[in-house]
């Protein structure tokens, strides 16, 4: 399979974007540009993996993608933490937005991420940060789309060779503004030094009010059955060469955060999140219970 754009994983969590805001009626989260940005071939390519039971070297690129195919996993395992992820950063967002007037949202490791599209509000700056290769795809196919954000700026960094601090800075990256650094899916394939690694650089870099926002994988996660759908989650995410590493309580988490001079400022649990974004569905999609999110901030 030829893999475009950003990680399967990530293609996947694009799928599931594109998808729900296509064909769900009640929608978590209202994506409507994910379709358009990933494009028809990406889309189908994705879903025919969804198709094959994540087998990514064995299935046949000319079958015919059969939706109802795959409503199970789509519903069980792909759907439930991106859209609930991306509705609980952009309302976080919206109110550092509100409080701070003009602000920089810098989201690390952007992928297809449509917001730089979405963003209405004149005052939000938009930094993406992502792998060069990542963001030669996402280029193309805004070009192709004759799309254009004045105030979304591409930042491209391998961090194995480059300062995310310093790129950011070459971009235009003001220390002095308010900002919101959004971590996406990150922390579930990393240890927790490297994850503090980050966080220490976002606190080295920012001298005005700054807010991280960001989800992870709590300590329970490797201790439920192997059928449990956290423990398939895991494997399907190791058969896309994603192998999940990180796993944090959410002590530790609070600790780290302090040691940089952060504090927390909203913790929801998978209760918590069940209840805000899932309460009274019928489709049976809900929150993954091993994942929670955070913001912390420097104030």
């Amino acid at each position: 399979m030829k893999e475009y754009a950003t990680s399967l994983t990530a293609n996947l969590c694009s799928f599931a974007r594109a998808y729900h805001s296509s064909f769900v009626h009640k929608k978590i989260f209202n994506d409507y540009l994910s379709f358009d940005l990933m494009g028809k071939d990406l889309y189908e390519k994705t879903g025919l993996l969804i198709q094959n039971k994540f087998k990514k070297e064995t299935f046949d690129l000319n079958e015919w993608l059969c939706t109802p195919s795959i409503m199970h996993e789509l519903v069980e395992f792909i759907e439930p933490i991106p859209l609930s992820r991306i509705a609980f950063f952009e309302k976080e967002l919206a109110a550092f937005a509100e409080k701070h007037g003009k602000i920089q949202y810098v989201i690390c490791g952007a992928g297809l991420d449509s917001f730089g599209f979405r963003n209405a509000d004149p005052n939000i700056k938009v930094f993406e940060i992502d792998h060069p290769n990542t963001q030669k795809f996402k280029k193309n196919r805004i070009k192709e789309l004759e799309w254009n954000s004045s105030r979304l700026v591409f930042v491209p960094v391998d961090f194995s060779k480059d300062d995310m601090n310093l790129e950011l800075i070459k971009k235009g990256f003001d220390k002095n503004v308010p900002t919101f650094f959004a971590i996406p899916g990150v922390s579930y394939y990393l240890t927790l030094p490297v994850l503090e690694g980050t966080i220490q650089k976002i606190a080295s870099l920012c001298s005005a009010p700054t807010l991280i926002c960001f989800d992870y994988p709590d300590e329970t996660t490797f201790a439920r059955p192997a059928k449990h759908r956290v423990s398939i989650l895991a494997e399907i995410t190791e058969r896309l060469s994603e192998k999940m590493t990180g796993t944090y309580s959410t002590q530790e988490m609070k600790q780290m955060l302090r040691r940089h001079g952060f504090t927390v400022e909203k913790h929801l649990s998978p209760e918590d999140i069940q209840n805000e974004f899932f309460e009274d569905r019928k489709d049976g999609l809900r929150a993954f219970e091993n994942v929670h999110f955070m913001t912390a901030g420097n104030w």
